[in-house]
């Protein structure tokens, strides 16, 4: 058994920790959230009453936090103080690659061996410890972390150096975006030509237009696997964290000079969906805006 500190108890960091304390490890966790933290306890984790405090002792600290500010917030006023010399950092946090790499440096420079490590899945693959990990940093420190990634996630890629991770996530969430709009799309064209939407996905999802966002996502009620469109939308991957992920893509590309004109035009997409108040509904809703667009277009 291991002393791990976690660190971010919502949405998804709620299920990583109830993971890694179902493996028995000694989880103490923190979240400004009570709810949260009962939460937490409920599933087997110690209590702490702030982020310095679940870091005594430990072995390994992993955070789960909403922005890259939250990031080095966290880590600068906290863990780099109150976490054991020996202790590996893991931040599973989506945020952008420059603040990554500059948290990295300052947890080198304090002696740490630290990680970036976005994941991917979502809220069901989080509490069923069957995340996607795609985790920057150095050879040493991906030794020791990938055990414990492991028994949260079934995919662990080592990514490379110190923001890699990042990198890795938000071009990944940008594709998702993108195929996303573009799946949504051609299920309104073939509805509109006719088409009975169980036979197009038949059909689309052994051809070439075949996607996650078709095959396992379908963003159409009633079809594929279940999905929040069965469910009105609700839960899964929320509007405002895509457009989160395509704004740090949009970052990303402006920095190196990228064209990513798709991402883009992603992003405005999302903007406008949420700015008409549907931030907290699953990203696949984008589906009741082009479809009402395309009603007044008649």
């Amino acid at each position: 058994m291991v002393r791990i500190a976690f660190i971010g108890l919502g949405n998804m960091g709620g299920g990583m920790a109830a993971n890694l304390a179902r493996h028995g490890h000694d989880v103490h966790a923190f979240d400004v959230a009570p709810d949260a933290l009962e939460r937490a306890v409920a599933s087997g984790c110690v209590a702490a009453h702030n982020a310095s405090a679940a870091c005594e002792a430990a072995e390994v600290v992993l955070t789960m936090l909403p922005a890259g500010q939250h990031v080095e917030a966290v880590y600068s006023d906290g863990i780099f103080t109150a976490a054991p010399p020996q202790a590996t950092l893991i931040d599973c946090s989506t945020i952008d690659v420059a603040t990554a790499k500059r948290v990295a440096a300052a947890g080198a420079a304090a002696g740490f061996a630290m990680l970036d490590a976005p994941v991917s899945g979502g809220i069901a693959a989080a509490a069923a410890g069957t995340l996607t990990f795609m985790v920057g940093g150095t050879d040493a420190g991906f030794a020791v972390a990938q055990p414990y990634l492991s028994q949260m996630g079934k995919t662990v890629v080592h990514a490379g150096a110190s923001g890699s991770g990042q990198a890795a996530k938000i071009c990944n969430n940008m594709m998702l975006g993108a195929e996303m709009i573009a799946t949504c799309e051609a299920f309104l064209l073939a509805a509109k030509l006719g088409l009975d939407p169980q036979k197009f996905f038949e059909i689309a999802s052994v051809s070439s237009g075949q996607s996650w966002s078709l095959t396992t996502y379908a963003p159409w009620p009633g079809v594929g696997p279940e999905t929040p469109a069965d469910r009105g939308y609700q839960g899964g991957f929320a509007t405002a964290l895509m457009l989160k992920d395509l704004r740090l893509a949009a970052e990303a590309a402006a920095s190196v000079g990228a064209a990513t004109p798709m991402g883009a035009r992603a992003m405005q997409l999302y903007e406008a969906f949420a700015a008409d108040g549907h931030g907290a509904r699953d990203f696949s809703a984008i589906l009741t805006m082009l479809q009402a667009q395309s009603d007044n277009e008649r």
